[in-house]
């Protein structure tokens, strides 16, 4: 019995030898197979996906580099009244302000329901000149402003530039629409030889006759006929006849210009009355009226009766006085 039972144990012990021994040889054979399977190529694990990043977030892209300031924008480029040289230098150039263009537009200002909208200053107007027709420049200097008024022919405007020039004198011209049409390579001539130019409207009508809206075209006709000479007349304009009321002055100023009148009349164009007139008489006329910013009123023009250029004969006697008496001379752009 005992015999038995030590077979039986025997046994049990053989067999869990072979079954650890068969276990054993799977585990090295699996772990074979393994070895084999990753040398050869076998399929391995792949990682998940993640996200490309975007141009804008490289660090490599490329980004807009800011606009400098702009420079000066928004200042006006109206200077203050200066004592200009009596002298007129062989390369002046007229000067002729532009509105500037860089300087950004003022922002629209909010308003009431119902209320009108605020008025903007016309550009290159300065407001102190506004509502008014200047008839002296404000100043205690010895200056004096020569200007000629061109509306009828140019009979006397080759005298009266070769005065300007011989005495190096600068002087303003007004002329109309029409005569500037008539005569665009004097308008170009007056330009080069250094010389302001001013508006006189383009037909030389009563303005305090006409609307708002007849004045702004007689305004903007001129000043087209002015150009296509080679001349800004702006902001410089002369009421023709000097006819005007507060009306037409601010419609004037609503189109971008100042009225300019003058100090004295040299009564020029009126000719020899019959012969009783000469240059000692327009020379006499002006000198009596010598103040410090004196605006003088002359014509390029003859009279139509006699043919007379009675101011572009006193011209040279006019500024050889008035230069004994110590005074300069100036364009108009002082009171800009």
């Amino acid at each position: 019995m005992r015999k038995g039972l030590v077979v039986a144990a025997l046994a049990r012990r053989q067999i869990a030898i072979v079954v650890g021994v068969l276990l054993a040889v799977a585990l090295v054979g699996g772990g074979v197979a393994i070895a084999l399977l990753s040398s050869s190529g076998g399929p391995t694990a792949v990682p998940s996906p993640t996200a490309s990043p975007s141009p804008s977030a490289s660090s490599s892209s490329p980004t807009a580099s800011p606009s400098p300031p702009p420079t000066g924008a928004g200042q006006s480029s109206l200077q203050g009244p200066e004592q200009p040289s009596s002298e007129l230098p062989s390369n002046a150039q007229p000067s002729n302000p532009q509105p500037s263009s860089d300087a950004p537009a003022p922002a629209p200002q909010p308003t009431q329901p119902g209320a009108p909208a605020p008025q903007q200053p016309a550009p290159g107007l300065p407001s102190g000149l506004r509502g008014l027709d200047i008839e002296r420049i404000a100043t205690s200097q010895k200056l004096v402003a020569l200007t000629f008024d061109a509306g009828a022919n140019d009979a006397g405007l080759a005298s009266i530039l070769s005065t300007l020039a011989a005495n190096r004198v600068p002087a303003t011209f007004f002329l109309t629409g029409t005569w500037a049409q008539a005569n665009p390579a004097k308008v170009s001539q007056i330009v080069a030889a250094g010389h302001r130019i001013g508006n006189h409207s383009m037909t030389h009508a009563d303005m305090t006759t006409q609307s708002d809206a007849q004045i702004g075209a007689e305004l903007s006709n001129a000043q087209a006929a002015i150009q296509a000479g080679g001349a800004d007349p702006r902001p410089l304009f002369r009421f023709p006849s000097g006819a005007r009321t507060a009306r037409t002055i601010a419609a004037v100023n609503a189109n971008g210009y100042a009225a300019i009148r003058w100090t004295v009349d040299s009564l020029g164009w009126q000719g020899t009355m019959d012969g009783t007139r000469g240059p000692g008489f327009v020379t006499q006329r002006v000198l009596a009226a010598l103040r410090p910013g004196e605006i003088v009123l002359m014509h390029v023009g003859s009279n139509p009766n006699d043919g007379s250029t009675l101011d572009a004969a006193a011209l040279p006697d006019i500024i050889a006085q008035m230069r004994s008496a110590g005074y300069g001379f100036t364009t108009l752009d002082i009171l800009l």
